[in-house]
């Protein structure tokens, strides 16, 4: 171009500046490795328990990825597996044992060394066993691993046993296995694959996040409809075709209006009923009579049903083949007695106007044309095209089948239903809407998780005796079949301090560890002298009444000894609950130890393969810290059963009989051939699920990813309470000890056995004071009843008139989640949500400061207005508020300045004082009953939350910003 100067031409692809120099290209590496080496375990961030790689660089962990071959996850991760870097890092890790030196809750300890820790707290332990074993009371949180610490307290001889359930799922469990022989939650699942209608009852984000996910993506490419039923949306919610908003402890009303419309229509499957369930059982009419409302039975005790006319018209043992038996009607049997058939009963309760849609409407805040249209919907997905798929299949009577026929309508549900005092019911109740549709383990359906499902009510029976070597006769938690398996002494008052498997609550599968501070303080029924706690925050997060227990914790008697006479606990982090301990036991990081993900525990299963896994040391403790010396507690454990000389873990010559956890994984023996891991046993690792011990088993584990998977034969998947592949499959494997049929319960004789003693008759009956709630709460087919916080308080819907309840984030787990330096970054302190119209109500505006008021406490939280919840309830994230001081943040960090909990507000008692805050069935905690009062703060100057506590003494936390993997960016 005229003007233009020509430059000299660059030597290279790069321009040359001035002095001719060209630059050098960028070292860009193109495909970077995660690190050095990958070790595969098994996630501890949350109860999904996912397969997990975690690579290292220079002993140091640099990724964590979901592992593609897992069962659980198949390569998805969530938030919280991906920060499990920042758990293992956190400063929040406790270093080595700690002596009290104080007074309790006040900090001061002096660390000790692992033998003095150790023999100081074998010679307490020791002592009590000597003396009176129930003195101990062994409470464990979400260890996951109470296959083992179960099994230690029946060895060591103590009642007072419970584990993480009986505040969390109790009821989910108790209610499934005592109608299913199997259980929503982490038991059992959707047909992810067949199902076309999936209603989501109360379930929140934060159990079994990553199955669910991968589930509901295939449901919606599939365009299947999927239903929430929740008072909030949010995570699954928000992405479900509807969101039903429905206040907070009436999910039973609403299915029995489901149930009454399906009933009214004649659109339920009476084929399926008489085939694997007991609806056409005949149950004794004999008001007052010591028999009446038990079944039928005939001299070899087989359960009996009313043949037809066809038949001639006469009772015949009702699991024979080919009958046609009657499902309505009243009927005299040879010896005079009048019998009706189960669905006869349910009919006559459910059709009932007081079911009908208008009738429940309002009090659920569901539209009665929504509730109707919901059920038309239901009954069109379930019987209108059902799914066939061409698998032959014979069932447990020797009939062939073709084709596997089934409902594609699936139900599922956890914490929203069962955390009420009517939640036990309300389980049953859904249980009871699916099997009138046929919906429980057909194509399409909700599917058993193997090991189950399991006989009704399972076998295993709570431990009550103590053997001549001071075992107790069984694990100390079970299931009750009657009144004579009650845990009570010869007056009916409660044996455990819990009060579990008591006439106050007799069905406690999982114990009450949310009633054992106040009675240890109380007394009642006894003095213990040690309470020992593995991974249990029972002074900040999971304690009803936490001021009042903080206070139980540290009260004492007129000669100025501590209520609570010992406290060991036993944790990874410093927690709240850490300052009240007399003896703390450091634990180890999920990476640094082994653990057991069991089948006789909580599996990992699908609902075509039993699942076991493993974890195992990716780093080594030792190397983590200097100066950290910490041990895995079931490994600490088992030292101490050793030095006490437990029976099961000392040799002859008293020598301890385990290395540590990993030698008991691998070579304890629950029955013969029957140990913690299925996968590899047999001396050379060529048995499954029954075997001798493989010295080589973990190796095996570790090579293969950490877990085992044993497919369920393909004849084998469905109907498996009656499939004669399945039943004889599962006995191969040692998941039932027999390979009869299991007959699904619509009708509970074991509730009406407690309704009876209640009534006075039967050897055992309840002291005179609980004869009233024990008839009324054991009705053997579901009831609803308001919820005991909202019918107790006197003119409580106009005192307290909005619900309260809490949501488990999907990005934090409990409360060690929100010490996480990443997650933090999602949200590091909570609000109180509540919907625009309900501000407007109160006069709030958005962010504003509130008091939030119950029958209980007051507390002062910061409001945010948010449109998915119910108008009636407010909600907010649980287990984000902390004490300040606890788990190294800083004394000044949001989470315990303007983060808080509802747990203020929750009285661990009814308004009455009369029993536990809990479900009177199954001693569940009613932490979702809560009713508040809210109204603007008069003065909120200080912007921050209350009750706020004095901050936990301790070294001070880093003010430092606390970063991680610049070494690796520069090492590269």
């Amino acid at each position: 171009m005229p003007g233009s100067r020509s430059r000299p031409a660059a030597s290279g692809p790069f321009p040359s500046d001035a002095a001719g120099r060209v630059p050098s290209e960028p070292a860009i590496d193109l495909s970077p490795s995660p690190g050095d080496e990958v070790k595969t375990t098994t996630c501890y961030m949350c109860a999904c328990r996912c397969g997990i790689k975690v690579w290292l660089a220079d002993g140091r962990i640099r990724y964590i990825q979901g592992n593609p071959e897992h069962p659980v996850n198949q390569g998805v991760l969530c938030a919280k597996g991906s920060a499990g870097i920042m758990q293992h890092y956190s400063p929040a890790r406790l270093s080595k044992p700690l002596l009290r030196v104080g007074e309790r809750g006040r900090g001061e300890f002096r660390e000790i060394e692992w033998d003095e820790a150790l023999s100081l707290a074998a010679g307490w332990l020791g002592a009590i066993r000597e003396r009176n074993p129930d003195e101990l009371a062994f409470f464990t949180g979400r260890d996951q691993s109470q296959a083992l610490t179960g099994w230690w307290a029946q060895q060591f001889g103590t009642v007072n046993y419970a584990a993480h359930g009986g505040f969390c799922s109790v009821n989910m469990a108790a209610g499934g296995l005592y109608s299913l022989g199997g259980s929503f939650w982490e038991f059992g699942e959707p047909d992810w694959e067949h199902s076309r209608y999936l209603m989501l009852w109360g379930v929140a984000e934060d159990h079994d996040s990553n199955p669910i996910k991968l589930g509901l993506g295939k449901l919606k490419a599939r365009g299947a409809k999927i239903v929430a039923v929740n008072p909030v949306r949010s995570g699954y919610g928000a992405i479900a075709d509807e969101w039903i908003g429905i206040r907070p402890g009436t999910d039973g009303l609403f299915a029995f209006a489901l149930i009454h419309e399906l009933l009214k229509a004649d659109r339920i499957d009476l084929d399926y009923l008489v085939r694997y369930t007991n609806a056409h059982w005949l149950v004794l009419r004999d008001p007052g009579g010591a028999q009446d409302g038990l079944f039928a039975r005939d001299g070899e005790g087989r359960a009996l049903c009313w043949a037809r006319e066809e038949t001639g018209g006469r009772a015949l043992a009702a699991d024979a083949v080919g009958l046609s038996p009657a499902v309505v009607g009243e009927y005299v049997l040879a010896d005079g007695r009048r019998a009706v058939p189960v669905f006869h009963l349910v009919a006559e309760r459910y059709l009932d106007p007081q079911y009908a849609p208008d009738a429940v409407a309002e009090r659920c805040g569901i539209p009665a044309d929504t509730i109707r249209r919901i059920a038309r919907e239901l009954a069109q997905a379930a019987f209108d095209d059902p799914v066939r798929l061409p698998i032959a299949w014979t069932d447990a009577h020797g009939r062939e089948h073709a084709e596997m026929i089934g409902r594609p309508v699936s139900l599922h549900a956890m914490r929203g239903i069962s955390a009420h005092s009517n939640g036990f019911h309300t389980c049953r109740a859904l249980h009871l809407l699916q099997l009138l549709l046929g919906a429980v383990d057909t194509p399409g359906s909700f599917r058993y998780q193997p090991p189950y499902p399991k006989p009704i009510p399972p076998p295993n029976r709570p431990g009550r005796k103590r053997q001549d070597n001071g075992a107790l006769d069984a694990a100390p938690l079970g299931f009750v079949h009657g009144p004579e398996d009650l845990v009570v002494d010869a007056d009916g008052e409660p044996r455990r301090i819990d009060h579990a498997f008591s006439w106050a609550y007799p069905l406690s599968a999982h114990g009450m560890m949310h009633s054992v501070i106040r009675n240890a303080w109380a007394g009642d029924p006894y003095k213990i002298d040690t309470l020992m706690m593995f991974m249990a925050n029972m002074s900040w997060n999971s304690a009803m009444n936490t001021r009042q227990t903080i206070g139980w914790l540290t009260d004492k008697d007129d000669n100025g000894d501590y209520r609570i006479p010992r406290i060991i606990y036993a944790d990874a982090y410093a927690s709240e609950m850490t300052a009240y301990a007399d003896l703390v036991l450091p634990d180890t990081t999920y990476l640094e130890r082994f653990d057991a993900i069991s089948l006789l525990d909580r599996p990992i299963s699908d609902a075509d393969s039993a699942c076991d896994a493993i974890r195992h040391p990716v780093l080594d403790a030792a190397e983590q810290a200097p100066g950290r010396d910490v041990r895995g507690f079931q490994s600490v454990l088992l030292d101490l059963g050793a030095r006490i000389g437990l029976p099961g873990m000392t040799h002859d010559d008293g020598s301890a009989r385990y290395r540590d956890y990993a030698d008991y994984i691998v070579r304890h023996e629950r029955a013969p051939g029957v140990g913690l891991l299925a996968g590899w046993r047999g001396e050379h690792g060529e048995l499954h699920a029954k075997g001798p011990p493989n010295p080589e088993q973990l190796q095996r584990y570790i090579d293969n990813g950490g877990f085992w998977r044993g497919h369920v034969p393909e004849a084998a998947r469905y109907y498996k309470m009656s499939n004669r592949a399945y039943l004889d499959w599962a006995q191969k494997l040692g998941f039932l000890g027999h390979a009869d049929p299991i007959v699904l319960q619509l009708y509970s004789e074991t509730l009406q056995k407690f309704r009876l003693a209640a009534l006075g008759h039967g050897a055992q009956q309840p002291p005179a004071r609980h004869r009233e709630r024990v008839a009324t709460y054991f009705d053997p087919l579901p009831i609803w009843y308001e919820p005991f916080e909202g019918a107790q308080v006197e003119d409580g819907a106009a005192r307290f008139p909005l619900s309260a309840v809490t949501q488990r984030p999907m990005f934090m787990y409990h409360a060690w989640g929100s010490q996480n330096a990443w997650l933090r970054q999602i949200a590091a302190r909570n609000y109180l949500y509540l919907h625009p119209d309900t501000g407007a109500r109160h006069g709030i505006a958005d962010e504003d400061w509130i008091d939030v008021e119950s029958h209980h406490g007051r507390i002062r939280v910061q409001a945010k207005f948010a449109g998915n919840v119910q108008p009636d309830t407010v909600w907010t994230w649980n287990a984000i508020g902390k004490r300040r001081g606890a788990w190294k943040l800083d004394k000044n960090a949001p989470e315990g300045r303007k983060g808080f909990l509802l747990n203020h507000l929750i009285s661990d008692v009814t308004p009455r004082g009369d029993y536990a805050n809990a479900d009177p069935v199954t001693g569940q905690a009613a932490w979702f009953d809560l009713r508040v009062a809210i109204r603007k703060a008069g003065d909120a100057a200080d912007a921050q939350s209350r009750p706020q506590f004095d901050p936990l003494p301790g070294p001070a936390a880093d003010d430092r910003p606390l970063r991680y993997g610049v070494e690796f960016r520069q090492r590269r």
